[in-house]
């Protein structure tokens, strides 16, 4: 435990799951013993993973890699203003507000407790991305539609050739969360889920496994996340024709790939939901601004003073000062010299 090697299930315990060949090497136990010291005993930081081998490049696990589907919505951003300067489009008029002396507009969306419905439109932007400028079409059979139907209508003949709209990805994703009631920081934990498995699967999303696997990440995101789980059968009265049976191995395959790491780190969250609102302003989808009204910005003020107080008791709890009965010092403050 503590790294990525180390997990409940051994990565060649998995037929789907086999290391690098050109790892293998490194990860070699050193069995030379001295002649000064006793039988080898290998130190827990022996078995850490190296520098080197530190896998810095998956945004999923590292906060300081950049996110998968920012990157590649880059290309088409800047085809799009590219060709917007060519042809001499104007932007059109200004939609987005601006505070003024009488009236200040707020967001309403934080990272801890961002918009529903803005966070879905621009994580299923995201998954559009994905699928738009995959690298290849690598899937498993457990995600192939085709071969496990989410319902009883003919799949289309083209459906592997096809790439879904944003608006249908975001009607799919809107209706799971509907029904189930789950939370804006479900959709940003699914997304984190859907690149682990990408990056560790070595898969592509595409137009023929899409669907399941976003249901995959959103029914680990919502076990995860949730205090009250949704229920793999309730997932099934949603979709109404698919069936527990094909839910649980599905859920199985999931983790299995996933190499059972579901941990998500503050860190690596906040990026993912900074990201999606730089995804957000560079596809011209802003997040709703309300005006600040009189109960808000008495409930702020309320906040901020709490959290005033407390920082300042736990600062002067950190303070301390010898004393003495000849020399008593008091607790002093010094002003700050602003230059």
């Amino acid at each position: 435990m503590g790294n990525t090697v180390a997990c409940c299930v051994s990565p060649r315990g998995s037929p789907k799951i086999a290391r690098p060949p050109d790892r293998q090497e490194d990860y070699q136990v050193n069995t030379d013993l001295s002649e000064d010291t006793g039988p080898y005993l290998q130190h827990i930081s022996d078995r850490e993973v190296p520098d080197d081998l530190a896998p810095e490049s998956n945004p999923s696990d590292h906060a300081r890699a950049s996110t998968i589907f920012l990157c590649k919505s880059q290309t088409d951003v800047r085809d799009k203003r590219k060709s917007n300067h060519i042809n001499h489009v104007s932007p059109g008029p200004l939609t987005k507000k601006y505070s003024s002396c009488s009236t200040i507009f707020i967001d309403d969306s934080t990272v801890s407790q961002p918009n529903l419905k803005s966070t879905i439109k621009c994580v299923t932007l995201a998954i559009y991305y994905h699928i738009k400028n995959r690298d290849s079409d690598r899937s498993l059979d457990i995600f192939d539609e085709k071969k496990h139907p989410l319902s009883r209508e003919r799949v289309p003949d083209d459906y592997s050739r096809v790439d879904p709209e944003h608006k249908l990805i975001y009607r799919f994703v809107r209706t799971l969360f509907s029904a189930a009631q789950l939370t804006a920081e479900c959709a940003i934990v699914t997304l984190v889920y859907l690149e682990r498995l990408l990056t560790y699967a070595e898969l592509d999303i595409c137009p023929s496994n899409w669907k399941r696997i976003v249901l995959g990440a959103i029914l680990l995101a919502s076990k995860v996340w949730d205090d009250q789980a949704v229920w793999n059968v309730d997932y099934c009265q949603i979709l109404k024709d698919i069936t527990v049976e094909d839910m649980n191995e599905m859920e199985r395959h999931f983790l299995e790939l996933l190499q059972f790491n579901i941990n998500v780190p503050a860190s690596v969250y906040a990026k993912y939901y900074f990201d999606l609102r730089s995804l957000a302003e560079d596809n011209n989808m802003s997040f709703p601004l309300e005006p600040l009204s009189k109960e808000r910005a008495q409930k702020l003020e309320a906040i901020s003073r709490l959290c005033e107080d407390k920082y300042k008791d736990l600062s002067k709890a950190s303070i301390r000062r010898s004393f003495s009965a000849d020399n008593l010092v008091g607790i002093r403050r010094s002003h700050a010299v602003l230059s």
